[in-house]
């Protein structure tokens, strides 16, 4: 955002109504599909506001909204490419929540990405959530690891109202948008952090979640790259900081993708290692066997079977 940020933020949300007032929905598909989808011939006729701000097509001046178009000027939203004019944010729905991310293709090093990922996440996540908010304790203090658009603090905010949430982010451009999409979301209980890991914090935590980056990035782009083996790298540094910084009790909600090789799973092995010697309670799950096939035909996973998504759920002994 070039605008000065809180008057980018507020000209953002306005964005957002008007988006909300026409119906606006998007489901955000891999990179691979979005590329394919754009690479097809264009239809005739004016681009939708899907076409603007899900599919990220340009566009020109007379074929949108004139409201629409005039907002995006005052969020400072429109990029100029060959005469023809661009969103530099898409918009995806989850549900009825509006997210805001980066433009495709997600090249640069602070881009914030939004993906099936998430919603595998919000998903598998939310219904661990559930029960938490259900069971005896409560939570009074949480935190979301690499926050990117915000949706894992915005599922905490909404079932723990009256808990401190912390939404974490090394990339700057992440928690101004993560900022954003809570306004859009109604909630007030979130604070967005600049911190690696939870270093910019202090004290200890009742619910800690994260959804890292998993993936080995050649570029090593911050929102993509896991880092360590096969990716795994970060999903272990979180494990890591969950079990110095949970309180008694406390609960490490870590939905990630670990690279199954040759039927093993290193981050399953390490991170199981690690539990253990800290006498964390612990299960682990499968979500989905095959995510991001497309990776198998880079080098660095030339000789894995398969990137699968997993959930582990770990817990700290002792009452709150």
């Amino acid at each position: 955002m070039t605008l000065p940020e809180t008057r980018a933020a507020d000209e953002l949300v306005a964005l957002a109504a008007l988006l909300q007032r026409r119906g606006y929905q998007f489901t955000t598909v891999t990179p691979a599909t979005h590329g394919r989808v754009l690479s097809r011939a264009a239809p005739p006729g004016a681009p939708s506001l899907r076409d603007v701000f899900g599919w990220n097509k340009p566009f020109t001046a007379d074929q949108i909204d004139a409201a629409i178009l005039e907002q995006m000027g005052k969020a400072g939203v429109l990029r100029e490419e060959a005469g023809l004019l661009r969103s530099t944010v898409r918009a995806s729905t989850i549900g009825q929540q509006l997210y805001f991310h980066s433009a495709y293709p997600t090249g640069d090093a602070d881009s914030v990405f939004l993906g099936p990922d998430t919603y595998r996440f919000v998903r598998a996540a939310g219904q661990v959530l559930d029960q938490l908010a259900a069971g005896a304790g409560g939570v009074r203090r949480a935190a979301d690891i690499g926050c990117g658009a915000g949706p894992g603090a915005i599922m905490l905010a909404k079932r723990f109202p009256a808990a401190e949430i912390h939404a974490v982010d090394i990339n700057g451009r992440a928690l101004a948008l993560a900022g954003v999409n809570c306004r859009l979301a109604g909630v007030t209980n979130v604070a967005c952090v600049h911190s690696d890991m939870l270093s910019a914090l202090d004290g200890e935590f009742d619910l800690i979640i994260s959804n890292p980056p998993y993936l080995l990035d050649p570029g090593q782009r911050a929102y993509r790259h896991g880092g360590g083996e096969l990716g795994a790298g970060l999903s272990l540094r979180i494990v890591e900081a969950a079990i110095a910084r949970l309180a008694p009790g406390g609960t490490l909600l870590l939905y990630t993708g670990v690279a199954i090789d040759n039927g093993e799973d290193p981050f399953l092995r390490q991170a199981g290692i690690m539990l253990e010697a800290a006498r964390l309670s612990w299960k682990y799950e499968e979500i989905d066997p095959d995510v991001f096939g497309e990776e198998l035909d880079t080098p660095a996973y030339g000789g894995v079977d398969r990137i699968a998504a997993v959930m582990l759920l770990a817990r700290k002994g002792g009452a709150r």
